[in-house]
């Protein structure tokens, strides 16, 4: 799910080490970061943008949807955030605000997940995190970002659409995105209502306006 509009620059702050005690301090040296690697220990954090950004599924009657029923386990986002493949988008205090959790999937990097706190929408943190993934997905060679999300929800795939991602058809899934679709099925996800999406990493992500 992703329910941000996406427009801005990102600066990147190197990945996270070891901290404890005083050491936490360094979250609050920001500047004008907005994107850093996420913190095993914000797993608690990031469930609570996933259930806040979920509600906005309840104004468009789906309220199954709302909530973090479907939202990735504290033990799972620690375990992307360990692995390198966890984003976080943070306010000026260094608190995380948004996150991106990303897979490989047919040899492209997939976004798993991405959410945004409805009260830092509109500030362009989604494409920060999208070009992340980007940047990601170059580096380690990854020619392509694929991504799962609901066909007619406005702030979905439509919004991908402006971004620069196409939908697949059903031909073009790889045997591990088809995968992905009937995990999403069998957690209760209706396929129909459903669209597979890509982008080329040789592709920007283009401004919303």
């Amino acid at each position: 799910m992703w329910v941000a509009a996406t427009q801005a620059a990102s600066v990147l702050v190197p990945a996270p080490g070891p901290h404890v005690g005083d050491a936490r301090g360094a979250r609050q040296d920001v500047g004008v970061s907005r994107i850093r690697p996420s913190y095993p220990d914000e797993a608690p954090a990031l469930r609570e943008i996933e259930s806040l950004a979920g509600e906005s599924f309840r104004s468009i009657g789906m309220a199954s949807v709302a909530g973090d029923v479907h939202g990735p386990s504290e033990e799972l986002l620690m375990a992307y955030a360990r692995n390198g493949r966890s984003w976080v988008a943070v306010d000026e205090s260094g608190s995380p605000v948004g996150y991106v959790l990303v897979d490989v999937v047919d040899g492209n990097a997939h976004v798993e997940q991405i959410s945004i706190r409805p009260d830092s929408q509109g500030q362009g943190l989604g494409r920060q995190l999208l070009e992340t993934v980007r940047t990601w997905a170059i580096e380690t060679g990854r020619p392509a970002i694929t991504l799962t999300t609901f066909a007619h929800v406005p702030w979905n795939r439509p919004l991908y659409e402006h971004l620069g991602f196409v939908i697949l058809t059903e031909e073009e899934f790889g045997p591990e995105l088809q995968s992905v679709r009937r995990e999403e099925a069998d957690h209760g996800l209706d396929p129909v209502t459903r669209v597979c999406m890509r982008i080329s990493t040789t592709t920007s992500l283009v401004n919303v306006i």
